[in-house]
């Protein structure tokens, strides 16, 4: 039965992320909220698709240390919750993803017309300057943006160097850095079908101040809080 509710799950996903996708993509004459606006109600259908159908309820702790103003996010990323759960949890967004996810079909014309900062993780200091430069911009809009550190999506118990331009960004543009950490891959393995039922803890923490050092110092800073959550909330954590 577990399996049958996960392959329902997935196609559930497929399909739903295509029809948002090619939605978002007609929308994009109408501006970034708008197309937003289709993503967030995406974003709440998965909610209640992953709980109805597999089980996977969920919970926001922290919602009082979201601030009043544009800042950069900074998610642990484990599986595709936080991909989707980020659209309802936080106002609107974009976010910096490697490039080739916009070549892919369907998906990537909806993803192209969310503005997102796509970057060519083989620059090096360039993709820096190019999210910086990008995401000032976004952020003097009124957008969020959202950031991956490691880059990939982590298993649980496992993390890797974090990546500077989150923190970079977040100096450069005078905006704070909201860290998020989550157990949804207790649940959800990065690699398989199967979702097991359960409670996953989404948990926002308080901003951190990226101008108050370098962003290398900041990134370590984002980086113990974000790890030591997860070995508060999630089972399969172990130390580093």
């Amino acid at each position: 039965m577990l399996l049958i509710r996960s392959l329902l799950f997935q196609f559930y996903f497929y399909a739903s992320v295509s029809i948002a996708s090619s939605t978002v993509a007609l929308c994009w004459p109408f501006g970034h909220s708008v197309c937003f606006a289709v993503a967030r109600a995406w974003g709440k259908s998965m909610l209640i698709a992953g709980r109805w159908i597999c089980g996977l309820q969920y919970v926001v702790e922290g919602q009082e240390n979201i601030p009043r103003e544009p800042s950069v996010v900074l998610i642990k990323h484990s599986t595709v919750f936080e991909t989707y759960a980020q659209l309802v949890f936080f106002p609107i967004q974009t976010w910096v993803l490697k490039r080739e996810l916009k070549w892919i079909p369907i998906f990537g014309w909806g993803l192209a017309a969310m503005q997102p900062i796509a970057i060519n993780r083989g620059a090096g200091h360039s993709a820096v300057i190019q999210v910086i430069e990008q995401g000032k911009a976004r952020l003097a809009e009124g957008i969020w943006v959202t950031v991956f550190p490691e880059g990939t999506r982590v298993a649980p118990g496992k993390t890797k160097k974090y990546g500077v331009s989150g923190a970079a960004l977040a100096r450069e543009a005078g905006v704070k850095i909201v860290p998020v950490a989550h157990n949804a891959g207790d649940f959800w393995p990065r690699r398989g079908v199967i979702k097991k039922p359960g409670l996953i803890r989404f948990v926002i923490g308080p901003p951190i101040d990226a101008s108050a050092q370098p962003p290398k110092e900041t990134n370590l800073l984002v980086q113990d809080w974000i790890e030591g959550k997860m070995r508060e909330i999630s089972t399969g954590y172990a130390a580093f």
